[in-house]
């Protein structure tokens, strides 16, 4: 294991648990009495704190110099602080400048390759930054959260680019994305200075790039595969689907700021789609990250389709029929199934059996993980379903 990657990983680790820990109490379900703050912070803690701490150490790794190494350390201490005993603004402040941070390592990235994938994914971090920094300017959560959404599509979507140009894509396929994460940008500028024109760009703008996914992404074929290439597989589709969910949303329903329609959208966007994709990828990145071995298991088909299952039951159950119980079992479900993709990760990692022989799954660049991560890639899904 790569003991001096470790600290930066812990923060975005315990920021999962309070995230947890604040969804649950925002359900009215039984949590740990910790900050009170929690609640409050509950969206940009997830999605600053625990994904781009993730996202800016996999970049630090990529970019191979020692000032890469900031953007996770600013995002995960930020993202702790904001749950201390200290002023907001002192959580707010690291996580601006961390998120700050990982744009210029994109910059530095692109000044090694100049390719359409690491342009997608900057215009990911520099959502990230705007949103943090208008947060630290009083914003209120619920207006920023397409800024939070567009870092983290942009963020995969660049990678799953990069995988999509792995087989036979023109490079008019590729300028469509390119062109597809633009609107999305834009689009989430729009959603703040104009909701009610901003919000059903964006989520036209998501469907326009679940489509292009659908159309480009190898998950298509390596669904019939078998071990570690499906399971990624497996959960790239259905982080989509959710992702279509969302788009859908804010497409017909506009700037929803509260209410199902709001709560439908934002966990399918930073639970179905977001954590299916750090559920698909976290068997290659934690090896590439940790140095750690962590080898494919059928058990990790568990906490991801009990993630689908209470998605379910509390989206489409609780929210769009307004039944409250539904909404509230779907979410300890949700709860549950972080909590069990931990503890598989870690028995995986810590299991000295070796799973059985592995029966060749396709002749795919999706069978064979890379042994470290290359410059190029992003960040979730870094060498992911190859």
């Amino acid at each position: 294991m790569s003991w001096r990657r470790l600290p930066f990983l812990l923060p975005a680790g315990l920021a999962l648990l309070l995230g947890v820990d604040a969804g649950l109490r925002l359900l009215g379900a039984p949590a740990l009495p910790l900050s009170q703050r929690l609640p409050v912070v509950h969206g940009p803690l997830l999605v600053l704190g625990f994904v781009g701490t993730l996202v800016a150490l996999e970049r630090a790794v990529a970019l191979r110099r020692p000032a890469g190494y900031a953007a996770p350390a600013l995002l995960g201490v930020g993202g702790l602080l904001l749950v201390a005993p200290l002023p907001l603004r002192a959580g707010q402040s690291l996580l601006t400048a961390g998120a700050a941070a990982l744009a210029m390592v994109y910059v530095a990235l692109w000044r090694r390759q100049r390719d359409d994938a690491v342009l997608i994914q900057a215009l990911g971090a520099v959502l990230a930054t705007g949103g943090a920094l208008l947060w630290l300017g009083s914003v209120p959560v619920p207006r920023l959260l397409p800024w939070l959404a567009g870092f983290v599509v942009l963020t995969i979507a660049g990678e799953r680019l990069e995988l999509a140009r792995l087989q036979i894509l023109s490079s008019g396929s590729a300028a469509a994305l390119v062109l597809t994460a633009a609107a999305v940008t834009v689009s989430a500028v729009a959603s703040l200075l104009w909701p009610t024109a901003g919000f059903p760009l964006l989520g036209a703008s998501l469907l326009i790039l679940v489509g292009w996914l659908a159309v480009h992404d190898v998950a298509r074929r390596t669904v019939r595969a078998r071990g570690l290439p499906r399971f990624i597989a497996v959960c790239l589709l259905a982080g989509y689907a959710w992702l279509a969910v969302a788009g859908g949303t804010w497409l017909l329903a506009g700037p929803v700021l509260d209410g199902p329609a709001y709560d439908a959208a934002v966990h399918g966007v930073f639970l179905g789609f977001t954590l299916s994709m750090i559920m698909a990828h976290a068997p290659v990145i934690l090896p590439a990250v940790l140095r750690v071995r962590l080898p494919y298991r059928a058990s990790m088909y568990a906490p991801a389709l009990l993630l689908q299952a209470s998605l379910v039951v509390r989206a489409l159950v609780g929210d769009a029929w307004g039944v409250e119980v539904a909404r509230r079992a779907g979410g300890i479900g949700n709860a549950a199934a972080v909590l069990l993709f931990l503890g598989v990760m870690v028995w995986s990692a810590s299991s000295r059996r070796e799973p059985g022989p592995r029966r060749p799954t396709s002749g795919t660049p999706d069978t064979a993980p890379p042994p470290q991560v290359p410059a190029s890639h992003g960040t979730l899904t870094v060498g992911a379903a190859r």
